[in-house]
């Protein structure tokens, strides 16, 4: 869980579910999965922390019982995470 509240505050918090309006957010074994507004075919993020201290960000486009890996991004640091969550999804964290 706490990994989870991590990765939340460092997309932005609040402000970032404002800005985005993910919901649905669940704290999986080392990380964080919510779902987003459909944004270039994607409408679920899963962010896993790595042994290296770095995160790996994965788009998934959902549609009933069909899961679709659209996107995966390796070895994301935390000050560079919601840069890279903006340029795979489309959806910005920040004005």
């Amino acid at each position: 869980m706490a990994v989870a509240t991590t990765i939340l505050e460092q997309l932005g918090g609040k402000r970032f579910v404002a800005m985005t309006g993910a919901k649905n957010f669940l704290a999986v074994d080392s990380g964080l999965r919510f779902r987003v507004p459909t944004s270039r075919g994607i409408n679920c993020v899963s962010i896993t922390l790595e042994p290296s201290d770095t995160y790996r960000l994965t788009a998934y486009r959902v549609r009933g019982t069909t899961v679709t890996k659209v996107a995966t991004r390796d070895g994301v640091y935390c000050d560079v995470l919601a840069e890279v969550f903006t340029r795979v999804t489309g959806l910005y964290t920040r004005l």
